[in-house]
Parts: C-alpha cells; structure tokens; sequence
C-alpha cells in the first residue's frame, strides 16, 4: 500500500524580491557590457526565456539600452537524457535572428539544478557559430545538486535544497503576483 505525504511549500522569494533581484542582475549586466554593442542574451526554453524577457526590458525601459539582442534556445534535442525516458520530449522553439560568431553570450535559465541542461546549451549554441565568450545568468542557484562542474557568472538567490525540495518559479502576467516556491515532496 503507498502513503502519499502531503507536499508541503513555503515561499522563497516573493515578487517584490524577485523584482529586485531582476534589477540587480541587470544592473550586473550593464556593469559588465556596457552599450550590448557585442552582447547578445539567450534564454533556455522552456523558462529560461521569461527571465531573459525580463531583464531585456528592465535594461530597454530603465536603463535604456537601445539595441538588445534576445534570443531562444531550444536545447531538447542536445539533452544527455533524450532518449532515456519512456516520455516523448517535445521541443520547443528555437529563435535565434542574429549571428552569435564573436559575440559575447549571455545563457540565462530561471533554475540551475544539476547543470545538465546548461552543458546542453553549451553544445546546442555552438550551432549558431562560435561565440567571444559565454557566460550564465541564473534565478535561482541550487548549489548542493550539481552533477556537473558549472557555476553561475551572475546568480539572483543561491539556494540549499535537498533532494526531495524543489523551487518552482512561478511567472504571473503582471509582475507583482511572481513567486519563487521551495517545495518537499
């Protein structure tokens, strides 16, 4: 006979909070690029991209960078888990207007867990061309689960989650009803 135990969530990060550590990271961005003149920023599919479009605006409408170059990444296909599971992975959309050859790279995802999905990346860009550097800007750091030797050149909030946590982010319509969840199965 199975027991379920209830889950059980607390609030890690309010909206306010995410708000602010949008800004600050953006303003690390600013401090580091400058004008964007050779900057592009690349969100991971599928969450990765509402950070992304997040701190593209913050930099357009406060800070106002001018000419932003957002992309998409869609890194399904370049996963070391594709064909493990017995679930048919669906990709998502790759959106990628512009050249990445020279350029400083900046991969942005909501939640770095084990790295995988960021080694992916790292393979899944190298199809666009060969980048100056690349660098990772992430929400949320969960630092004790690493599979993998990679860390965040920018971080919003680094967390220690055990196994049987996990942070979902929670991306609202209007800004101020985000939320950042720990959650114990």
């Amino acid at each position: 006979m199975m027991v379920y135990l209830p889950m059980s969530q607390k609030v890690l990060l309010s909206s306010k909070e995410i708000h602010i550590i949008l800004h600050r990271l953006a303003c690390q961005l600013l401090e580091n690029h400058l004008d964007f003149h050779n900057t592009v920023l690349i969100g991971l599919q599928p969450r990765g991209i509402y950070v992304a479009e997040r701190l593209a605006k913050i930099l357009k409408e406060d800070y106002k960078v001018r000419d932003i170059e957002l992309g998409y990444l869609d890194i399904t296909f370049y996963r070391d888990d594709f064909r493990r599971g017995e679930k048919t992975l669906e990709a998502n959309t790759t959106k990628i207007n512009f050249l990445v050859e020279g350029k400083d790279v900046v991969l942005i995802d909501d939640v770095l867990y084990t790295g995988r999905s960021i080694r992916a990346a790292l393979t899944a860009i190298q199809s666009f061309g060969r980048p100056r550097a690349i660098e990772l800007l992430t929400l949320i750091d969960r630092r004790f689960s690493r599979h993998l030797p990679i860390q965040p050149d920018y971080r919003g909030r680094q967390v220690d989650a055990i196994n049987e946590e996990r942070v979902q982010v929670v991306w609202s319509e209007h800004p101020d009803e985000d939320v950042i969840y720990l959650i114990n199965n």
